[in-house]
């Protein structure tokens, strides 16, 4: 089943073509891998498609429904999250309280978001750290807060975007099995743009490559990057190729 449509969505700034005609399909339960060098459009295309920003053209259907344009929030309770590069916690608050308050946010009650963001902190690995100030946290647990806080409203599209930028390598490892047991266990699609080149081609299922806002290729992990025009306008140029 086809859970995620973009057809055909662009979008431009003072003239410029951020995102130009850009369409991807994501199949139930599926990864798909989005990468591109830097000034490619990917932020941008994540923001059209969780309702950051309205596309100029096109349109965004989540499962079915249609939520062009739509507010974050009413995404976000169609049943598609996000995370985000800049990770902005509330620091006065535990983590367990900004997992709370994401839970209430996607409409659970006062009393019983504690106890299910508490399920979330520890699905997540955070555990240990569930009652100190967010503020305190090192990068890793910041990013694993980062994706409790888009988990806490239980979607089923879930968008990564660079997820394990600012980790060594030994932490990229827990990362990437977390979101693999998202996907088999939980049933969770997830859609993510990374220059970590090995995770792409550990994770994803399929790769949409982005080049100057347009779709430059995609399909299987191995076939995209033995593309000559991929490893030309990305590959050749990225020193993130080794492994985590």
């Amino acid at each position: 089943m086809t859970l995620l449509e973009v057809e055909s969505v662009s979008k431009s700034f003072r003239g410029l073509r951020a995102v130009d005609d850009v369409s991807f399909t994501v199949e139930e339960g599926s990864i798909l891998g989005i990468i591109g060098p830097n000034g490619a459009g990917k932020t941008t295309l994540f923001n059209l498609v969780a309702g950051a920003l309205p596309p100029d053209t096109g349109s965004v259907r989540l499962a079915g429904t249609d939520v062009t344009g739509a507010k974050p929030h009413r995404i976000s309770h169609a049943g598609m999250a996000r995370t985000f590069q800049l990770m902005k916690p509330f620091g006065s608050l535990s983590v367990l309280e900004n997992v709370a308050v994401a839970r209430m946010a996607a409409g659970a009650s006062r009393r019983r978001a504690p106890a299910e963001a508490a399920d979330v902190v520890d699905r997540v690995g955070l555990t240990r750290w569930r009652d100190a100030r967010s503020e305190g946290l090192p990068t890793a647990g910041l990013k694993r807060l980062e994706l409790a806080r888009a988990l806490a409203s239980r979607p089923r599209v879930l968008l990564l975007d660079e997820v394990l930028a600012g980790l060594v390598p030994a932490e990229r490892t827990p990362v990437m099995e977390l979101l693999e047991t998202l996907r088999r266990d939980d049933g969770i699609t997830l859609v993510f743009v990374e220059h970590i080149m090995a995770a792409v081609m550990r994770l994803s299922d399929s790769v949409l490559v982005l080049d100057q806002g347009r779709v430059l290729t995609s399909g299987e992990p191995h076939q995209v990057t033995q593309d000559p025009r991929v490893i030309e306008a990305y590959l050749g140029e990225e020193p993130t190729v080794a492994g985590p």
